[in-house]
C-alpha cells in the first residue's frame, strides 16, 4: 500500500525475521518489538536495567529514522521474562517514557534469544 513506509535503520538491530523494525502510516508508526540486542548483532549481558535501556535505545532510533521520538510514543508493551524484574524494568522505562504513554506489561515464557526484556511501541508521526 502507498500509505505505508516500511522503516529501517542500521542505528538499532536488523530484524531476526520476516518483519520490519517499524512501519510508519499517516496516522502512526508501528515499532516491532526491540530486545536487548545491539545495532551489530550482539545480546547485551548485564542487568535488567541495562538491558531495558537498551531496548529503548534501539525503538529511539527505530522512531528516529521514521521521523518520529519518545515523546510522541502513545503506546507501549513490554514483555518480560519474570515479574520479578519489574521493578527494576519500571526503573529505567519511566526514564525513558516520562510522558506516561499507555502501556501493556505481561510476563512470558519465553522471548527471542532468550532475552529477558522486550519493547514494541505505537508512535505519531
Amino acid at each position: 500500500m502507498s500509505d505505508q513506509t516500511i522503516v529501517f535503520t542500521k542505528d538499532a538491530p536488523a530484524p531476526v525475521g520476516p518483519y520490519s523494525q517499524a512501519v510508519k502510516t499517516p496516522f502512526a508508526i508501528y515499532c516491532s518489538g526491540q530486545i536487548p540486542l545491539t545495532p551489530e548483532g550482539t545480546l547485551l549481558e548485564g542487568t535488567i536495567a541495562e538491558k531495558t535501556k537498551l531496548c529503548c535505545q534501539n525503538l529511539e532510533a527505530v522512531l528516529k529514522a521514521a521521523g518520529s521520538s519518545i515523546p510522541k510514543v502513545v503506546k507501549t508493551t513490554i514483555f518480560i521474562s519474570d515479574m520479578g524484574i519489574f521493578g527494576e524494568m519500571n526503573t529505567e522505562y519511566e526514564k525513558w517514557f516520562s510522558h506516561k504513554p499507555a502501556r501493556s506489561c505481561v510476563a512470558v515464557k519465553t522471548l527471542p534469544k532468550n532475552v529477558d526484556v522486550e519493547i514494541e511501541c505505537i508512535a505519531l508521526p
